[in-house]
């Protein structure tokens, strides 16, 4: 039976399927998340208009006032001004389909962004429609990808979505619909409506007979991971990932698996109590769906069904699986914002703060420190999946808006 342990907000349990550290289920990631395509996403998304490297930030004194070692967060909040990780996956799959698409049509090799974004294909590309079901942040990167590129778009969103982060996607273009249910309602609808009108599903969640373009969004997300090895050289000890359906998660521990091998950190996924459906499938040992409303503040995260391809990787990958209240992920906000000893002032959403939720919620916890690995020589990886991608909700939870903070 697996060893659960619980805290105040927190509970973690081992992965006893977690891979060795050596070559085991290597072929079966690779098969999936490989070298050539993170390299493939590389250099097309390097070519973009804009394209720079977020920033790596050091946080010594909140590394020393949790008991770690290093503590160093991955900032996406300024991501090709979406505010965050999602543009690297949605707008890079919208992409590539048309890319694809292109080069089927003339029997042509699938042309560079730059081709595209000049206009030669616009008539072609006018024609096409690109949809998908969102929290959020994946409908925002579609919806620019989209616009970018030069197609049609179409994002649905369910009933919790807020206000601010549908104006979000309405900004770049698409029709925006809401439709009653939760997330995966939503991705049932947007496959039908996709079906029924002839449209392309640009999701980051695969489901039967649909697995490539979910595979690009990953590749697209790699990028992040690739300079993240860059920026680090040397490995982490840990590594905490959110995940909503596992799709970053997965892509992540496959790109450092991939750079790191026996060396790789170890890997935790964290996920809202109320919607954890990566930790309900590492305790069954095989994907499980959590029912419900799927309600938790960390939106980008209220997915009910795993990805299955990003539970074929981490099934394996993840060393533990991890859940925290959405108390500590507003608290996790407002520490970011208002740092002490000298580390910078971090923009963090919901969602990007979630692996200081379950930082700060285990701090005390000697148990879960101990099933995570965690001690004063960790040297611990955060990924900032997101800024402020709602205004009004950041500035409520933190009391000062984004713009108050930076200055």
């Amino acid at each position: 039976m697996t060893n659960i342990v619980v805290a105040e907000g927190a509970s973690a349990f081992m992965n006893p399927r977690a891979a060795d550290r050596g070559a085991a289920y290597g072929a079966a990631r690779s098969a999936i998340l490989n070298a050539d395509g993170f390299d493939h996403a590389e250099a097309a998304i390097g070519d973009w208009p804009d394209y720079r490297e977020t920033p790596l930030l050091a946080l010594p004194a909140l590394a020393g006032r949790l008991g770690l070692g290093a503590l160093a967060y991955k900032d996406e909040s300024g991501r090709f001004g979406l505010g965050s990780f999602k543009a690297l996956g949605g707008a890079y799959a919208v992409y590539r389909l048309i890319a694809r698409a292109i080069a089927a049509r003339h029997g042509i090799s699938p042309p560079r962004p730059a081709e595209i974004l000049g206009g030669r294909y616009r008539n072609e590309v006018g024609g096409m429609t690109v949809t998908c079901a969102t929290d959020g942040n994946h409908g925002r990167s579609v919806a620019w990808g989209a616009q970018l590129f030069g197609c049609r778009c179409v994002i649905y969103i369910h009933a919790t979505v807020s206000e601010g982060r549908r104006a979000a996607i309405a900004r770049y273009g698409a029709d925006v619909v809401r439709v009653p249910g939760n997330y995966d309602d939503s991705v049932r609808h947007a496959a039908a409506e996709a079906e029924r009108n002839g449209w392309t599903v640009v999701s980051d969640t695969t489901y039967e007979s649909y697995r490539d373009i979910p595979i690009d969004v990953m590749h697209g997300y790699g990028v992040m991971a690739r300079e993240v090895l860059r920026q680090m050289p040397e490995p982490p000890t840990h590594v905490l990932v959110q995940a909503g359906v596992g799709a970053l998660a997965a892509s992540v521990c496959a790109a450092f698996w991939l750079a790191w091998g026996p060396a790789r950190p170890r890997f935790t996924v964290v996920e809202p109590v109320n919607a954890a459906c990566l930790y309900q499938s590492g305790l069954a040992g095989h994907p499980v769906a959590v029912p419900g409303d799927l309600d938790t503040v960390m939106a980008g995260l209220a997915c009910g069904e795993v990805s299955p391809v990003a539970w074929e990787i981490l099934s394996a990958g993840a060393d533990a699986f991890a859940t925290v209240d959405d108390a500590f992920a507003l608290e996790g906000m407002r520490v970011f914002a208002d740092p002490s000893g000298g580390d910078p002032a971090i923009v963090s959403g919901e969602t990007g703060a979630s692996g200081l939720a379950l930082l700060l919620a285990t701090a005390d916890s000697e148990p879960i420190r101990e099933v995570l690995g965690l001690d004063g020589g960790s040297r611990v990886l955060l990924i900032g999946s997101e800024g402020d991608t709602d205004p009004a909700i950041y500035r409520q939870v933190v009391g000062r808006s984004a713009d108050e903070l930076r200055q």
